[in-house]
């Protein structure tokens, strides 16, 4: 279901960027689970570039049970820009959740204004796709736009409109990254280090993905994918409470 969306994305990284690939640890860039009505597979990519420190996508394929499609991109340290968020799922066709935004490391009114004030138009073409659900899992304030992308929707919407915004939201993070300025101040840049691995600590303790993980993968494995992939920088809580 949403396989357009990776291959889009793939095609714009490779046209506009020098890539390199980025290690994906052993044993976690593919796996497939044989749990549940339909066996499922889980892919991942990485690369890196010189304005763009990490590119993470990541594919499940359960067929009709399951299609999810989730990305994050971290800009290279010496640029304060929002990371790039991507979550759609898909359960049965019934179930079908997108979230994309523009995750700010800061909440301050400047760092709001150069970075998020921009999307306010494209949101705004938008309505549909912007339904001011709950968030039980995460702090709407932190790290999420007042203009993310957030639905409940169907497979034609998806396929047309959900597409649509991907492919403007994408443009549009190009266009700013292709401005920024890089930082050289190395207070500057150890703010931005400090602030991206504070993202990966406050995603890992709180992302409900884990549990989906688990439920296909086992739990071992899920805790290894959550934290030496997709979180990397996070220290596991056990650890952390020692």
């Amino acid at each position: 279901m949403y396989k357009p969306f990776l291959e889009f994305l793939e095609k714009e990284l490779f046209e506009r960027f020098d890539l390199q690939s980025r290690d994906i640890p052993p044993g976690l860039e593919f796996k497939v689970s044989d749990r549940g009505r339909n066996p499922a597979t889980i892919r991942s990519w990485c690369h890196q570039c010189q304005e763009l420190r990490k590119i993470r996508y990541t594919y499940i394929d359960a067929g009709e049970s399951a299609q999810i499609f989730n990305s994050v991109i971290y800009p290279s340290h010496h640029y304060d820009l929002p990371l790039l968020g991507i979550d759609f799922l898909s359960f049965g066709k019934i179930k079908n959740l997108i979230v994309l935004d523009f995750q700010p490391l800061f909440q301050d009114e400047d760092y709001q204004k150069k970075y998020i004030l921009p999307l306010k138009s494209l949101h705004e073409k938008y309505p549909d796709l912007s339904q001011n659900l709950e968030m039980k899992f995460y702090d709407a304030n932190q790290y999420f736009s007042k203009y993310l992308l957030f639905a409940k929707t169907d497979p034609q919407t998806v396929a047309t409109r959900v597409f649509e915004a991907f492919q403007d939201y994408l443009n549009l993070y190009w266009q700013m990254l292709a401005k920024a300025e890089p930082l050289e101040d190395p207070e500057d840049i150890q703010r931005i280090v400090k602030a991206q691995k504070d993202y990966d600590q406050y995603s890992a303790d709180r992302d409900p993905a884990s549990g989906l993980f688990s439920s296909y993968f086992g739990h071992e494995w899920a805790e290894r994918f959550l934290h030496e992939f997709l979180f990397e920088d996070a220290v596991p809580l056990a650890i952390s409470r020692r």
